[in-house]
C-alpha cells in the first residue's frame, strides 16, 4: 500500500498530512496507531509531532483528524488546525475564509497572506468558561487541557522532567493528563516552552498551550489590554488575541501565525 503524504511545520511544529477525502486507507488500517507511531518516529519514520488526516464532513469545508505521535488520536492542536487549513488551500477545497471540523467543534479561519511556501493562518479556537489555579499552576481548556507555569528564568527550567512530572499529576488524572507550559512575560511578550502529552517531550511550539498561556497571563494581570499579544516560542513567534465577556470568561479567541509547507512524498506500508 502506498500512501502520498504532506510534512507541515507550524512554528517548529511539525506534522504529516495525508488527504483522505476519496479513501480511508489509514484510518481504517488495522494497526492504525502503531502505524501512525512508526510514520512519525524520527528515526524509523517520516518524523513529526503529530499526524492529521484531511477528511470530507456534509455540514462544513472538511474535517480534521489528529493523532499524537504516539499513534492515539488527539484533542485539538492549534499549529496542527493552522497547517490543514493551508493544506485545504492547496488542494483547493478553499480559497481565503473556511469553516472546519475538529474534535472539539468547529472552527473559523482565515488565510490572510501567502508568500512562497508559507502562509498566515488566523485560526478561531474554542471560547474559555473556566480558568482554575491550582497549587501547580494555572489550568485551563483550549481544546486540549494546558496547565500554565509561570517563570523567572524560563531557560532554566528542566522542561522534559519537570513536564513529565506534571503532566501525570494525579490532580489532571481525569483529563487523561495535561499539556504543560512554562512561561515567562517580559516587557508585555510571553516566552513559552512546551512539554506536549501523547508526544512526551519539548515541542518547539504547541498552539492550544500557546492560546491558553496568553489567556492565563492576562487573567492573571500579568499583561496590559493590548489588541493582540505576540508569544515566543522556540520555533517562532505566534499571536493571540481574544475579548474578555466576563469574569474567567474569554470569546473571539483567535491564533494566528505561519503554516509551512515542507516537503511531499510517499510512503509504503
Amino acid at each position: 500500500m502506498i500512501i502520498p503524504f504532506f510534512k507541515y511545520e507550524g512554528a517548529g511544529n511539525d506534522f504529516i498530512i495525508i488527504d483522505e477525502r476519496t479513501d480511508s486507507l489509514l484510518e481504517n488500517h488495522p494497526k492504525k496507531s502503531q502505524l501512525i507511531s512508526f510514520l512519525c518516529h524520527r528515526r524509523f519514520g517520516i518524523g513529526a509531532d503529530g499526524l492529521m488526516l484531511l477528511k470530507n464532513h456534509p455540514e462544513t469545508d472538511f474535517e480534521m483528524v489528529y493523532f499524537n505521535s504516539d499513534g492515539l488520536e488527539g484533542t485539538m492542536c492549534g499549529n496542527g488546525g493552522r497547517c490543514l487549513v493551508a493544506f485545504a488551500h492547496e488542494l483547493q477545497i478553499i480559497e481565503k475564509d473556511t469553516v472546519f471540523t475538529a474534535t472539539d467543534g468547529l472552527h473559523k479561519a482565515t488565510i490572510k497572506e501567502i508568500s512562497g511556501k508559507t502562509s498566515i493562518v488566523s485560526l478561531q479556537m474554542k471560547n474559555i468558561e473556566t480558568i482554575s489555579s491550582t497549587s501547580e499552576g494555572v489550568f485551563l481548556d483550549t481544546g486540549s487541557p494546558h496547565l500554565v507555569v509561570f517563570s523567572d528564568d524560563l531557560e532554566g527550567i528542566d522542561v522534559i522532567n519537570l513536564g513529565r512530572e506534571l503532566r501525570n499529576n494525579k490532580a489532571f488524572k481525569k483529563n487523561g493528563g495535561t499539556n504543560v507550559n512554562f512561561a515567562q512575560v517580559i516587557n508585555n511578550e510571553i516566552l513559552i516552552r512546551t512539554y506536549e502529552r501523547g508526544v512526551e517531550d519539548e515541542t518547539l511550539a504547541c498552539g492550544t498551550g500557546i492560546t491558553a498561556t496568553a489567556i492565563a497571563a492576562h487573567n492573571s494581570r500579568m499583561l496590559p489590554e493590548q489588541k493582540e499579544y505576540v508569544v515566543k516560542a522556540r520555533g517562532g513567534n505566534l499571536k493571540v488575541s481574544f475579548l474578555r465577556s466576563a469574569k474567567n470568561q474569554y470569546t473571539d479567541v483567535y491564533l494566528e501565525g505561519p503554516a509551512t509547507i515542507v516537503f511531499t512524498g510517499k510512503v509504503t506500508i
